[in-house]
């Protein structure tokens, strides 16, 4: 019999998501448990340490029923500070004691970086775990990067023919020198979606209608990020769609979100009561087609490999489907729309999951042999 995959969950991290990670994480862990694999959980604190969570402390967490809120139900960044370093041997990262580094605690076969925002969906994570040459979960650093960073995802976008909403993005630097910030969006119409670049889970992101704030909103885009998008607002329906694969990536179902209040924000992610995720999405063939295909090309576009989702506002009255924004690690919880489009065409989260580390490994095995076991 072989021994069982040896799988470190990173989760946690300095970005305003952590909380998000970290109920993430517990359903990637939940999904592992009973799956042949043998689970170590890292969290990274919000000054960036990392720390070993109990094995006992973790099997509790996993083994007890999910909460009704995802964001109620989570690992805790917890346990002493350990360090990731390259292992004996390639494909191998140790996790040893942060003050006794000669003490391994554990060797990880894979990663999976349940981590979301900057930090961690941004390509700095994927940097590390590169160097340590060790296979992990999801998109690569230049995917990662373009991923995160709104205004070059619509760049690529743009670029291979993908339809996206109109949009300008200025620097704090370009804001701070102009005399009227509505000079900085002229051409776009009302109501305007201000946002950081990087960032994700709708935090800093404001809606600027007639009368509203547009000086307010970009303050608040810029507490997260020097860079800032602003978008004109599309009036139709909110679709989602998950791709997996890597050589020959798959699209999931469709499924939509219904918001209230114009924009499905933070409050309504995380907080809310309801339920306003519609899986399948109601659409005619044609469009759940065409937002299937367009899904593909999107993660082709930015080099995805892995995972995706993918974000659309569908006009109804013109018929036009526009690609919102591509999340390189979507949220990953029970009640997340990530597993539930896949759970839609029949592939279970454990599905997902085990496919998801299959997809680490054979990509760590088809690297170039001038960069195996190199820093790149």
């Amino acid at each position: 019999m072989s021994a069982p995959v040896r799988i470190g969950i990173l989760f946690g991290g300095p970005s305003a998501e952590h909380e998000v990670s970290c109920a993430s994480a517990l359903g990637v862990a939940r999904a592992l448990a009973g799956g042949g694999y043998r689970t170590v959980a890292i969290g990274v604190t919000r000054s960036g340490g990392f720390r070993l969570m109990p094995d006992a402390l973790l099997a509790g967490l996993r083994d007890r029923p999910a909460g009704e809120r995802a964001i109620d139900d989570q690992l805790v960044v917890t346990g002493p500070a350990v360090e990731l370093r390259a292992g004996r041997r390639p494909g191998v990262v140790q996790v040893s004691a942060g003050n006794a580094p000669g003490a391994v605690h554990a060797e990880l076969d894979v990663v999976f970086p349940v981590l979301h925002g900057p930090y961690g969906e941004d390509g700095v994570v994927q940097g590390l775990l590169e160097s340590l040459n060790v296979p992990y979960v999801g998109c690569g650093i230049l995917a990662s990067a373009v991923g995160m960073n709104k205004v070059a995802m619509k760049r690529a976008l743009r670029a291979e023919g993908i339809p996206v909403t109109p949009y300008v993005s200025f620097d704090a630097h370009a804001y701070r020198a102009v005399d009227d910030p509505e000079k900085l969006v002229t051409g776009l119409n009302r109501p305007l979606f201000v946002k950081p670049a990087s960032m994700g889970s709708s935090i800093g992101i404001s809606r600027v209608g007639e009368g509203d704030d547009l000086v307010a909103a970009v303050e608040e885009a810029l507490r997260h990020d020097q860079l800032v998008m602003v978008e004109q607002g599309i009036a139709g329906r909110e679709l989602e769609c998950a791709v997996l694969g890597g050589w020959r990536p798959e699209a999931s179902a469709v499924g939509e979100v219904q918001v209230s209040g114009g924009w499905f924000d933070y409050q309504q992610k995380y907080f809310g009561d309801a339920d306003p995720m519609i899986v399948p999405a109601v659409l005619a063939d044609e469009v759940t087609a065409r937002v299937r295909e367009l899904s593909l090309r999107a993660f082709a576009a930015i080099g995805g490999w892995g995972l995706a989702r993918v974000d659309f506002f569908y006009d109804e009255t013109s018929g036009e489907l526009y690609v919102n924004e591509l999340n390189t690690m979507p949220g990953f919880t029970a009640h997340s729309m990530y597993p539930k489009v896949w759970a839609a065409v029949g592939v279970s989260y454990r599905e997902v999951v085990d496919r998801l580390v299959e997809l680490a490994r054979l990509r760590h095995a088809e690297r170039p042999a001038s960069t195996a076991g190199s820093v790149r």
